[in-house]
């Protein structure tokens, strides 16, 4: 199966590839270092060609609130509707849990409309909501740091490993499409505030992580349903305790 995978170099599209590659498919990893920019449209007809699935995985590199709507929706029309002239039968793509729960935020409002142009496309489509990446927790500190301390609310939370991400995506990416939403998640819930000091902790961080019920998590207000999936959510095998331990070197 020729698949296509949109930001295939960066952190869950490369390892997406490489499982979908090992699993024996042809895979097109799409990038502008490979050519292709969804932004522009350069050299997507050509990597389309022939392709089943598309999975799109690419992310946004500035947070600012018009790179984050400009970058999903203009790559969003460009690759529908090139998709659409490949006769590309499955699109897949990386999504957040509880977007619609947090358009306090401009980059969850970004995730909003790409999410709506997915749906309103026609194409056969898997959106996979995935809950915050372990990988991804200094990026919350230091966007959560003031004067030197970091203030985030004791919300609930359930992250995962970019690798539990990368096989429910390419697991995603061979099976039917289900025309709506699967959300995953990590084995284990957490507050917010716990799980960031024990990250710092753990990498020699001083900075002090400050309770603050009113801290806003990239401009949103959390409560204990916001960055949490519902109960049919399929759950990571990798805990946080062990892929701590790996990424420090201790395993």
């Amino acid at each position: 199966m020729k698949i296509v995978v949109v930001g295939g170099s960066g952190l869950i599209g490369s390892k997406t590839v490489a499982r979908l590659q090992k699993a024996g498919h042809d895979v097109v990893t799409a990038s502008p270092n490979s050519g292709v920019n969804t932004l522009t449209g350069e050299g997507l007809a050509e990597a389309l060609r022939g392709s089943e699935v598309v999975v799109d995985a690419a992310n946004s590199p500035s947070f600012a609130d018009e790179d984050v709507m400009a970058l999903f929706t203009t790559s969003g029309r460009n690759l529908i509707a090139a998709e659409t002239e490949a006769g590309v039968r499955h699109h897949v793509a990386l999504s957040v849990v509880g977007t619609a729960r947090l358009q306090e935020s401009g980059y969850f409002r970004g995730k909003q409309a790409q999410e709506d142009l997915i749906r309103a496309a026609g194409l056969p489509y898997t959106i996979v909501q995935a809950t915050q990446f372990f990988e991804f927790l200094g990026g919350i500190a230091s966007s959560a740091a003031t004067d030197g301390t970091i203030h985030l609310p004791p919300a609930a939370i359930q992250p995962m490993s970019s690798d539990d991400v990368a096989a429910a995506v390419a697991e995603a990416a061979v099976a039917s499409p289900v025309n709506g939403v699967i959300e995953i998640a990590g084995p284990e819930r957490f507050r917010l505030d716990e799980l960031v000091r024990r990250y710092l902790e753990t990498r020699n961080d001083a900075r002090a992580v400050v309770t603050d019920p009113a801290a806003r998590y990239f401009g949103a207000r959390l409560d204990d349903a916001s960055l949490v999936p519902a109960a049919a959510a399929r759950l990571g095998i990798i805990h946080f305790g062990d892929w701590l331990a790996a990424s420090s070197g201790r395993a």
